[in-house]
């Protein structure tokens, strides 16, 4: 298998600095059909020791963080965007960056997943600049997290590191909100097949990016949803976002 080929390869590696100080090497791991990838930024010391994903401290959070939201560790791929720990849990230097997102992107391409979700910082300046997203300033960049973007066919979901909670536990029902993002984009609004913006996409009057990022995407944050599960009146030409198409009017 391909993966195989390339979990080899990247076993092997001596690219960059970071070869001379690992024990391990890490691909990622977990099923190898998924929907969803998790890129985190590197191992750990536990991790880099044992050879596996996520086993370590920050591990032991992202399971509960999963198991809170309904998401079975089993049915995604986790991966990093730094193969190898880096000593003392700095910072990934450029280089190193550059030469590890080869193996990243190969991950990407053979696993084919429809929702990429960074881990962090470095993993969502990373995506975002391989799909071509604009990057928030600093000040405001922990903005991202939670919120759905499109690129292509990919849907991409900014997520903080669980390793967050192991500085600052009182962020724990923040992140399970953010995390539960993960279940939501695991299936397809319920209303979808009746819904007026399945018939309007269909007949192409309606642009496919609502489709995605509502109906197949984050639905729990569509105003028509939410006015539907509270049985208040929305006319069809209401667009998932609140706003009124005037277009879509002359149509019904």
């Amino acid at each position: 298998m391909e993966i195989d080929e390339l979990k080899r390869r990247i076993k092997e590696c001596k690219k960059c600095r970071l070869s001379e100080t690992r024990i391990n090497s890490l691909c990622g791991e977990g099923n190898l059909k998924a929907k969803i990838m998790l890129i985190a930024q590197a191992p750990g010391e536990k991790e880099d020791r044992e050879g596996k994903m996520f086993i370590g401290p920050s591990g032991k959070v992202l399971d509960e963080l999963l198991s809170t939201v309904g998401i079975k560790r089993k049915n995604i791929y986790m991966t990093n965007l730094i193969k190898c720990m880096l000593p003392k849990y700095r910072k990934p230097k450029q280089d190193e960056i550059e030469v590890c997102t080869h193996y990243l992107n190969e991950e990407i391409e053979l696993i084919n997943p429809k929702i990429l979700a960074p881990l962090g910082y470095y993993a969502t300046c990373y995506i975002f600049q391989k799909y071509g997203i604009s990057l928030p300033a600093n000040a405001e960049f922990s903005s991202v997290y939670g919120k759905l973007f499109l690129s292509d066919d990919k849907k991409i979901l900014p997520l903080p590191h669980p390793a967050t909670l192991l500085y600052n536990p009182d962020l724990k029902q923040d992140l399970i909100k953010k995390y539960r993002k993960l279940w939501i984009l695991s299936k397809d609004c319920k209303w979808y097949p009746v819904c007026p913006m399945k018939r309007f996409y269909e007949e192409g009057k309606l642009d496919k990016k609502w489709i995605e990022l509502y109906c197949k995407g984050d639905w729990e944050s569509c105003i028509r949803y939410q006015m539907e599960e509270r049985n208040e009146f929305h006319p069809d030409w209401m667009l998932p976002d609140g706003s009124l198409d005037e277009k879509l009017h002359k149509e019904v």
